[in-house]
């Protein structure tokens, strides 16, 4: 393989990705060479093994093979688009028919598809372009959630909260669902690993929402909508537009 010179300087590095790639060769190849230029890569060879992650991870880019074991590529992508519309989603496949291509962007929601055998460099080169299209296009009323520090921070600069753990996970469940609602069982399941013993009741999750509304509604404007709301029979649904930092 060829080395890419990568100039960090106007990067939006790290990009944080997943590789969806059931030939393990291949997969093992395109992790080594995208890591080698700076990304953060997270490979699996399913869309099980992509729903295990993304409970625990906010992928920047998705690397999404077509022909999978168990749910298919295009459907994943679809799944993907749905509960992550900010993110980047690249189809690498050896389907070339335009049908298929044409699924891909339409059905699939793909940025890109790409027919393989793809170049290491080539594929460095449009992964990078696409991260910088992202941030580039990151909307000025987005709030913005550090993972490593848990610090959330609002639109304007005054606006920054501190986060629990749990506070946290909620978050990150919140805006990685379909239209950014779970249902108040999903949300309790989040923390059923933690204390086999303790499970999280309904009351614990009202209160543990009240504290973080109140973080909100702490650094809002007067009249502004509520960070999170009630949805009658179901659950919470997040009303604001959060990004994340790593």
């Amino acid at each position: 393989m060829n080395t890419l010179h990568r100039d960090t300087r106007d990067a939006p590095w790290p990009l944080v990705l997943a590789l969806v790639e059931d030939d393990r060769l291949l997969r093992e190849e395109i992790e080594v060479h995208l890591r080698a230029h700076g990304f953060d890569v997270h490979a699996v060879n399913s869309a099980a093994g992509l729903d295990d992650l993304s409970a625990r991870i906010a992928f920047d880019l998705y690397l999404i093979d077509l022909n999978l074991p168990g749910e298919n590529g295009l459907s994943l992508c679809r799944r993907v688009r749905e509960s992550r519309p900010d993110a980047g989603i690249v189809i690498m496949t050896a389907r070339v028919a335009l049908n298929d291509k044409i699924a891909g962007y339409k059905q699939g929601g793909a940025d890109l598809y790409l027919t393989k055998p793809v170049s290491p460099d080539e594929l460095v080169l449009v992964l990078l372009s696409l991260g910088r299209r992202l941030k580039q296009t990151q909307t000025a009323h987005e709030w913005s959630m550090s993972l490593r520090d848990r610090t959330l921070l609002g639109p304007d600069q005054d606006q920054k909260l501190r986060l629990t753990s749990k506070e946290k996970a909620i978050l990150l469940a919140l805006v990685q669902a379909k239209d950014n609602t779970l249902e108040s069982g999903v949300l309790c399941d989040l923390f059923a690993d933690e204390d086999a013993d303790a499970l999280m009741s309904k009351h614990a999750l009202e209160e543990l929402i009240a504290r973080l509304r109140k973080k909100f509604k702490s650094v809002q404007a007067d009249g502004d909508e509520p960070a999170i709301k009630s949805v009658w029979g179901v659950g919470y649904q997040l009303c604001v537009r959060i990004k994340f930092v790593h």
